[in-house]
């Protein structure tokens, strides 16, 4: 014991020292790297997950562009940040196609997700921003232009930074959370003290999928509504100036599309921006040239209508596309269409809670259209480089002058997948 005793405290007067020393010299801590949030997220995924490809799956990752000489600094880089009870598997299609234009691609993993539901039961809306903050700083060390994405929670959490951070040159939105659909969502973090689960763990809904939660605690919902209320504040005080690409399905379950189609009009007026919009609604005089809407009713896929998170996957995704192995049964149907669904019946595609006769939905995760949307997206980020200059690095090969860019945007629509 007293052998122990001696070498913890020589531990402790080791790093003591090693402190003292750092700030006697007027040194700062190394600053956070991607590769130290990858390889603690591989910590926690491994205490969690028996299998290596499970912890594949919800880990951090990079994709690298071809660059056009070994060694080169790229010219742009996205990190890419994911929702509520999601993972980086979110970002899986969306990230290969961005690499493949010339982009550095990096995804992270929020505190409390990727692992099991419950530890969502503590964490606080602090720690995602802490996330977001360290990384992009890590990824602007990389990179000469840094952009940011996210898709629902996500792109709540890298809009508030684009707001207080000029540097950053335009935003990547997929169904961004700033208002939700629920009048009431203001009380969750009340309700969270008392009521740490809407929906209690053991009954018959699904605690989580291979890469995704399917129950989140409540607390999970009072940070998703703080993260929203500190975004619609920003949103209120003035018009977001750079680029950003935006996507939302008008019959979203989660969040108050029209909202986001009016947000988009009115405070993202930068003429690269474009929003993709499946599902029809009356279009403005001028919105043509920005907003494209397609129909998210697709029969040939047996799409009912459009989900929250099925326009991040191609219908390749091996887990989520139309022959994907992960199924959401779940889908708000009675405990018949739930049974048959899980049995492996034929099924049409929804957001929650859509029914309609003879049918069974289950949750629509994968997007028919996503090819187009990947080169809509691509356009805006390539208008929004050119429109401040080519940053330092290596030029991206086959890239467009922004007026080039923006006739791409404005002419490669098609009218049905």
């Amino acid at each position: 014991m007293k052998v122990l005793r001696t070498a913890l405290l020589l531990a402790v007067l080791v790093a003591t020292g090693a402190q003292a020393r750092a700030a006697a010299s007027g040194l700062s801590p190394e600053p956070p790297t991607f590769a130290a949030h990858r390889d603690q997220a591989f910590d926690r995924l491994r205490a969690r997950w028996g299998s290596d490809d499970a912890v594949t799956l919800n880990a951090p990752r990079e994709w690298r562009p071809a660059m056009p000489r070994q060694g080169a600094k790229p010219a742009r880089g996205i990190l890419l940040v994911h929702g509520l009870g999601d993972s980086p598997w979110s970002f899986h299609d969306v990230a290969r196609d961005l690499a493949a234009g010339g982009i550095l691609v990096r995804t992270v993993l929020l505190p409390g997700h990727g692992t099991r539901p419950e530890d969502l039961l503590d964490v606080d809306v602090e720690q995602w921003r802490q996330v977001v903050r360290e990384q992009t700083e890590a990824l602007r060390r990389d990179v000469g232009q840094v952009f940011l994405g996210g898709f629902s929670t996500g792109a709540n959490l890298v809009t508030e930074y684009a707001y207080a951070n000029d540097t950053i040159a335009g935003l990547v939105l997929f169904s961004p959370g700033f208002k939700s659909d629920v009048p009431l969502d203001w009380m969750t973090p009340l309700l969270a003290r008392v009521r740490p689960w809407l929906l209690a763990p053991g009954g018959r809904a699904p605690l989580q999928n291979e890469v995704r939660y399917l129950t989140v605690p409540t607390n999970g919902f009072a940070q998703f509504y703080r993260s929203s209320q500190a975004v619609r504040r920003q949103l209120d005080e003035r018009p977001y100036g750079k680029p950003v690409f935006m996507v939302v399905a008008r019959n979203d379950s989660v969040l108050d599309s029209a909202y986001l189609l009016d947000t988009f009009r009115d405070r993202f007026p930068h003429p690269a921006s474009r929003l993709i919009w499946y599902g029809e609604t009356p279009a403005r005089p001028g919105d043509e040239a920005r907003i494209f809407v397609r129909s998210d009713r697709l029969p040939e896929w047996r799409i009912s209508q459009f989900s929250h998170m099925g326009i991040l996957f191609s219908p390749a995704n091996r887990l989520y596309g139309d022959r994907g192995t992960s199924r959401i049964c779940w889908n708000g149907q009675d405990e018949a269409g739930l049974q048959a669904c899980e049995r492996g019946a034929e099924v049409w595609y929804s957001d929650w809670g859509y029914r309609e006769a003879n049918k069974t939905h289950a949750r629509l995760t994968f997007n028919p259209y996503f090819a187009w949307q990947s080169s809509i997206m691509r356009s805006v980020l390539d208008a929004a480089a050119d429109s401040r200059g080519r940053p330092a690095g290596p030029a991206v090969e086959g890239s467009p002058g922004i007026g080039e860019a923006l006739r791409r945007i404005s002419f490669t629509a098609p009218a049905a997948p």
